[in-house]
């Protein structure tokens, strides 16, 4: 895997290169571990090579990959790990907001895909991403090579928001599709209704899916510090209007309250994993805070 992305910072990546991030529950049939295949990958499709490390099959080297390169090449096959894992990124214009000296909120689901994506690779687990509006905008499959992974940083790069949201019609269109049982990311700002995105939340769980929510909202949006009258424009469908703060303040936080903690009831019902992002704390203390309680459930 190369170096030097955007949203892989080195600082980052060495605070994170020790966890693992391992289904809870049963995938496929199998019990999720780090990592022996229950596919031998005889019977698996093939899907190109790479280089060989420590540790792999001796069986799998591809001879003549050495006669012509030199170099120690295994094969690699698209059954071969035991838990897939499609992370879908919400990129409306929402996910454009951010206050001033802090991360948008789509910079900081960027962040969260890239440290994530990097540890199912170095898992050997197969990763996929779906960025969204109110259509798929990107939709890769589930690989677990570097040239892979590569691809997929390249692709975040270019990614600006933008659009409308439906986060609910989304996630059913994926779950309708998703086969094969596996590890479903969600990253979002969750605007929308929330009873339709909490059932489609569901329609993963009811085709026997693990799931992880991050909610991703920017402290403004939490803390709402303003104290002047102020002109909000709404980020999808342009709409402006003034609030005076001293009169606003207690019912949208009464409201920004109620919003959140409807989400994290429903997830917690459902066994989905729910995890506060507020974009002022670093995405990679999250990760580890997130990955180390795991752990321990």
């Amino acid at each position: 895997m190369q170096s030097g992305y955007r949203f892989l910072e080195p600082q980052a990546l060495a605070r994170v290169k020790n966890l693992s991030l391992v289904a809870r529950g049963v995938v496929e049939g199998f019990i999720s571990g780090l990592h022996s295949s229950p596919y031998k990958g005889f019977s698996a499709e093939f899907a190109e090579h790479r280089e060989y490390a420590p540790g792999d099959d001796p069986r799998r080297l591809d001879y003549r990959m050495l006669g012509r390169t030199d170099r120690l090449y295994v094969k690699q096959y698209e059954e071969e790990t035991n838990m897939r894992v499609r992370i879908l990124l919400d990129a409306s214009g929402s996910m454009g907001y951010g206050l001033a000296g802090d991360f948008g909120k789509l910079q900081y689901g960027c962040y969260l895909t890239a440290v994530l994506a990097y540890l199912m690779i170095r898992q050997q687990d197969a990763v996929g991403l779906t960025v969204f509006d109110s259509r798929i905008r990107l939709d890769m499959p589930a690989r677990s090579t570097p040239r892979h992974f590569n691809e997929m940083m390249e692709r975040l790069e270019r990614i600006e928001a933008a659009g409308e949201t439906d986060v609910a019609e989304t996630l059913h269109r994926v779950a309708d599709r998703s086969k094969r049982r596996g590890l479903i990311v969600l990253i979002s700002d969750l605007y929308g209704r929330p009873e339709e995105i909490v059932k489609a939340l569901h329609h993963f769980r009811h085709r026997r899916h693990e799931v992880v929510v991050f909610h991703v909202l920017d402290r403004g949006e939490i803390e709402f510090p303003f104290s002047e009258t102020t002109a909000f424009r709404d980020l999808e469908s342009g709409g402006r209007i003034e609030v005076d703060p001293v009169y606003a303040r207690d019912e949208y936080l009464a409201q920004i309250k109620a919003f959140i903690e409807t989400y994290r009831r429903a997830c917690a019902e459902a066994r989905i994993d729910f995890v506060s992002a507020d974009t002022s704390t670093p995405y990679d203390f999250l990760l580890s805070r997130y990955i180390a309680t795991r752990s321990r459930l």
